[in-house]
Parts: structure tokens; C-alpha cells; sequence
């Protein structure tokens, strides 16, 4: 059967609008079983690696509460997340519709084969620059996500599953973040790996940091106080 090149770039056109709607169809799916969640509190264990400190392994707790407020503490009271480190939580990449998405094809993570969508925000003003998800679409989980921002560095989330799944909540979470973008909070210190001081070089302030969160349970939808947040 002979095709004209009209009728051929006719059917190329139609391959590309239906991939297109296929990764919107997608993104939306993973987005739906994220949006069940409107707030949680989480308890789980954090080890912080950053190269030039001595984090010790911490209980912690989590919050979130719609549309992007986070808040992790660690058993003494404190954070050490990175500034700009609401990207940690999934919601805020994909919970609103003000984006572009664009098919980017396939790839794997582990043994599971991942579609992958770049979100780009339709507001030119948005910290975020670029959003890459990678998403398990027989489950419709996200497995992986990337984010740049304009002012608070790059930051990636790795996620694995199980017990929260149909909520898209993750068992455990790596968080990785450029160390310089990591910050000790007011009146905390620790030791540094080489006894120097804060000031380490800047070669290893622009290292790779990362915080691993494994959850033991999550308070699903029952409210979180707005103090929490302060």
C-alpha cells in the first residue's frame, strides 16, 4: 500500500498528539493519588550525609499540609534540610496545573521501566526552572524527580514504595542537594569530618549532599496545626 508524504507527516502528527496525551494522561493519574493526601504527619529515621560534617542519624517527624507547607524535625527539635527544600515533597512538583508537560521518552530505574515528563511552569516568575519526573506507569508512581529553581539550586528525589502507595507516599526517600546550599540551623553545630571549621572549601561545598528519610508511619488527613509550620 503506497502512502503520500502528506498522508505519512498527517499520521506522524497523530503518533506525537496521541504520545502527548498519553504523558498528560499519565502525569494526571500520578497526580490524582498524590491529591488524595491533603496533609500527614510521618515518623521515620533521617541519615544526613554531607562531605565536610558528622550528622548523627536522627528520628524524625514530617509534616505537610496542602498546598506545599513542609516541615521535617528531627527528635531535638530542629531541621537539617537544606533551604529550599519543600522540592522534598512530591506534591509540590506535580500538585498544581500551572505547567507545561512534555513527553521525554523512556528510561529505567533499577529493573522498572519509567516514562519520563518534563514539567515546565507556565509562570515566568516561579523559582522552579524544570521539573523531570519518572514515573512507574503500571502503578502510576512517581519513582524519580529533578528539580532546578532559580535561587535554591538543583535538588533530586528518589522513592520507594509500599505500604502508602495508593496515596503515592513513599516507605523511604533520598533526598540529594548541592552541599553549599546546606545550612546548619541557628545554635546547632557538629563535628566536621576533617576537625576544620565551617569554612570548608569550595570544592566541597559544591559536592553532592543527602538526606535518606525511612518511614515507619504516616498520620493520613487528620489535620496538622498551622504552629507547626512557625
Amino acid at each position: 500500500m503506497k502512502i503520500t508524504v502528506s498522508v505519512f507527516f498527517l499520521l506522524l502528527a497523530g503518533h506525537f498528539a496521541a504520545s502527548a496525551q498519553d504523558i498528560n494522561a499519565l502525569v494526571l493519574k500520578a497526580k490524582q493519588k498524590i491529591d488524595k493526601v491533603n496533609d500527614y504527619e510521618a515518623s521515620g529515621r533521617m541519615k544526613t550525609n554531607v562531605t565536610f560534617l558528622k550528622v548523627p542519624v536522627a528520628n524524625v517527624k514530617v509534616y505537610f499540609k496542602r498546598p506545599n507547607k513542609l516541615k521535617v524535625k528531627s527528635e531535638k527539635g530542629v531541621s537539617f534540610i537544606p533551604k529550599g527544600a519543600v522540592s522534598i515533597n512530591v506534591s509540590s512538583i506535580i500538585g498544581t496545573n500551572d505547567y507545561t508537560i512534555i513527553d521525554a521518552g523512556t528510561d529505567k530505574i533499577g529493573t522498572t521501566n519509567v516514562r519520563v515528563a518534563r514539567l515546565l511552569p507556565n509562570d515566568d516568575n516561579s523559582d522552579v526552572v524544570l521539573s523531570t519526573v519518572y514515573i512507574d506507569e503500571v502503578n502510576n508512581l512517581i519513582l524519580k524527580a529533578k528539580t532546578t529553581t532559580r535561587d535554591n539550586g538543583s535538588y533530586e528525589l528518589e522513592m520507594t514504595y509500599g505500604k502508602y502507595a495508593a496515596y503515592g507516599l513513599p516507605d523511604k526517600i533520598i533526598f540529594s542537594f548541592n552541599t553549599k546550599d546546606y545550612k546548619l540551623p541557628k545554635g546547632v553545630t557538629f563535628d566536621f569530618d576533617d576537625g576544620s571549621k565551617p569554612a570548608a572549601t569550595e570544592k566541597s561545598k559544591n559536592k553532592k549532599g543527602r538526606a535518606e528519610i525511612t518511614f515507619s508511619s504516616y498520620t493520613i488527613n487528620k489535620g496538622v496545626a498551622e504552629s507547626v509550620f512557625l
